[in-house]
């Protein structure tokens, strides 16, 4: 356990990371399954959005197995740091499950619906675009829905996605695999 943790820490500070397995217990099941990638997000900037991230971090956790979002403590290394600001929302994505967000106040004060708004956001630092379908069930489709829009929850492709993204292959992989440009901007 110790041996295998430390290779893990080794590999995180090279940038390299192998899919982790949990072995059986004896007596348990002898088939492995892969362990969720841990994602830790920060939310000491903030501000009044803190609700809205922590929301997005229960969507997303809900709804994918994959991966998992956890707030993190102080002194804890982050792989999300969030902010808010008066532009309108964004994420900056420097590689996958790693980046920047912003909670724009701008999109709140025209209406949209603010947990979908740090969802969305959120999405994006799991590896997926904008998808400006218009339609209200597209969690990515972003401000080209309705600004009555309420679902805040990723649709069934999008949750596939994610979880193919996270699925055993490097994790932490240069956001370039993704099909991303490395650190891309994605406007809600």
């Amino acid at each position: 356990m110790f041996v295998r943790k430390a290779v893990r820490v080794v590999l995180t500070v090279l940038g390299l990371v192998l899919p982790l397995v949990a072995v059986a217990a004896p007596g348990a099941s002898a088939e492995p399954q892969a362990l969720a990638r841990t994602l830790y997000y920060d939310v000491s900037q903030a501000q009044e959005f803190v609700a809205d991230w922590d929301r997005a971090a229960t969507n997303w956790n809900n709804s994918v197995s994959n991966v998992r979002l956890v707030r993190a403590a102080a002194g804890t290394p982050v792989n999300i740091r969030i902010y808010a600001d008066n532009g309108w929302p964004r994420a900056y994505v420097s590689s996958l499950g790693n980046g920047t967000v912003y909670m724009g106040r701008q999109a709140v004060q025209q209406g949209y619906y603010r947990p979908r708004i740090s969802t969305h956001e959120i999405g994006h630092i799991l590896g997926l675009p904008d998808r400006r379908t218009g339609l209200c069930a597209d969690l990515m489709s972003g401000s080209s829905a309705p600004i009555s829009c309420r679902n805040d929850l990723p649709n069934s492709a999008e949750r596939a996605e994610v979880e193919r993204r996270f699925a055993g292959w490097a994790a932490t992989a240069d956001v370039r695999a993704a099909g991303y440009a490395a650190m891309e901007c994605f406007v809600y």
